[in-house]
C-alpha cells in the first residue's frame, strides 16, 4: 500500500525548489505559483483553471526563468513562443493527454505591435472552462468539430495582456533582481531531475487528494467575488486540502494578489472616464458644465486624456462614451442643462453618474 504523502510538506518543497531560482516581488506570488503547480495536476476536479501570468515592464526580470521552473513542476509540459492558435488546439486535443501550456514571449502575440490575434485569444479564453472548445472546420466537407480548449495556461512577457485574459489570471509583476537579491544559477542538466522528482511526487499526491479536492467550495476571503473568485477557487480548493499553514497563507496570498491586480487594472477606458470623473472632477459639486470637465480631465497627470490618438477629448467624444452608461432610472447619460452666471451651457449631473459609479468603479480611495 503507497504511504500517504504529506501535502504540505510537498508544497513547502515545491516553494522552496523556486525560492531557489526565481525572486518574486511579493512572499504571495511564491504562495500562489506553487499552488498552481499543484492545481495543474488537478485541473480535472474544476470548473475553471486560472492561468497565470509573468509580466514585467522591462526584459531581463526573471519571467523565462520562472516558466522555466514551472515546466519541471507540471504534467506534461509544452513550452509554446509564438506559437498558433491551431497548434495549441491539435495539442490540447491530443489523446495521449493535454499538455500544460507554457507560453513564453506572448507580448508578441498580443503586444502593441502584434496586431489582432482573435483566433488566439479567443482559444485561451475558452480553454479557461472546463466546457471550453474551439469549433474548426475539418475534412473535405469543411463540417464544423469541436475541439477542446481546456488546459492549464502559464504565460510570460513584456507589458501587459487583453483584459480577457488578465482577469482569468493570477497576476505576477515581476522586476528586475536588486543588486541585494540573489538566487542560485539553474542548470537544466542538473537542477531539472530535482524539479522533476516533486513534479512526480506531486503526481502521486494528486492522485490521492483528487477525492478531496473533486467539488470544493472553499471559502472565499471578504470582498473577493466574481471573476477574482472563480479564478482563486482551484487555488484554496487544494489549500484547504493540504492543510496547515496553507489555507490561511493561500487567503492571504488571494488578497495580496487580487488587490495587487486591481490597483494596478484601469479597467476600460470608459470605466477610467466614470472613475475619474467621480474621483477627480464632480468631487462635492452636484453638476459642472461640460467644458469645466473637460479642462479638469485634461490637465489630470497620468490620465490618458489630453492625448487620444493625438487628439485632447472633446466634448462630442465626452457625450459618446458616457452615453453608453444609463441613470438610474435606466436613461442613457446625457449631458443637460446648467444655468451659471453666464448663462445656460451644456453639462453633466453628479445623480446621473451616481448608478453607473456603483456599478462599474472600484472603490473610492481612502481619504
Amino acid at each position: 500500500m503507497t504511504a500517504t504523502i504529506n501535502g504540505a510538506a510537498l508544497l513547502d518543497g515545491v516553494e522552496a525548489f523556486h525560492r531557489r531560482f526565481n525572486v518574486f516581488p511579493h512572499e504571495a506570488a511564491y504562495v500562489a505559483v506553487a499552488l498552481w503547480d499543484a492545481h495543474a495536476h488537478l485541473i480535472d476536479c474544476f470548473d475553471s483553471t486560472p492561468r497565470i501570468a509573468f509580466l514585467s515592464p522591462e526584459p531581463g526580470s526573471g519571467k523565462s526563468r520562472a516558466l522555466e521552473i514551472v515546466e519541471t513542476l507540471v504534467p506534461r509540459p509544452m513550452v509554446a513562443v509564438n506559437a498558433s492558435a491551431a497548434a495549441l488546439f491539435r495539442s490540447v486535443s491530443d489523446p495521449n493527454g493535454r499538455p500544460t501550456i507554457l507560453f513564453d514571449e506572448i507580448d508578441t502575440v498580443f503586444g502593441p505591435k502584434a496586431g489582432d490575434n482573435e483566433e488566439l485569444r479567443g482559444f485561451i479564453n475558452a480553454g479557461h472552462r472546463r466546457k471550453g472548445v474551439t469549433y474548426r472546420c475539418v475534412g473535405d466537407q469543411q463540417t464544423v468539430t469541436p475541439f477542446p480548449s481546456y488546459t492549464a495556461l502559464a504565460v510570460a512577457g513584456l507589458g501587459s495582456l487583453p483584459d480577457t485574459i488578465l482577469t482569468r489570471s493570477v497576476i505576477i509583476r515581476m522586476r528586475r533582481r536588486a543588486r541585494n537579491e540573489h538566487v542560485e544559477p539553474f542548470r537544466a542538466g542538473l537542477h531539472e531531475p530535482e524539479g522533476n522528482k516533486l513534479r512526480d511526487r506531486l503526481a502521486e499526491w494528486a492522485e490521492q487528494a483528487r477525492g478531496f479536492v473533486m467539488g470544493a467550495w472553499p471559502d472565499m476571503p471578504e470582498g473577493v467575488t466574481d471573476r477574482p473568485a472563480d479564478v482563486w477557487e482551484p487555488l484554496l480548493a487544494i489549500a484547504d486540502v493540504v492543510g496547515g499553514e496553507w489555507p490561511r497563507r493561500a487567503r492571504e496570498a488571494c488578497v495580496a494578489l487580487v488587490k495587487a491586480s486591481q490597483a494596478n487594472d484601469k479597467g476600460s477606458l470608459g470605466i477610467r472616464l466614470l472613475t475619474d470623473l467621480r474621483d477627480h472632477v464632480l468631487i462635492g459639486i452636484d453638476r459642472l458644465p461640460t467644458v469645466a470637465i473637460l479642462d479638469r480631465l485634461n490637465a489630470l497627470d497620468d490620465a490618458p486624456w489630453a492625448d487620444l490618438g493625438g487628439r485632447p477629448l472633446d466634448n462630442r467624444r465626452l457625450s459618446k462614451m458616457l452615453g453608453e452608461y444609463m441613470t438610474a432610472d435606466n436613461e442613457p447619460i446625457a449631458s443637460r442643462n446648467i444655468r451659471t452666471s453666464g448663462g445656460v451651457l451644456k453639462g453633466f449631473y453628479a445623480d446621473d453618474l451616481t448608478d453607473a459609479w456603483a456599478r462599474y468603479c472600484p472603490p473610492p480611495p481612502r481619504l
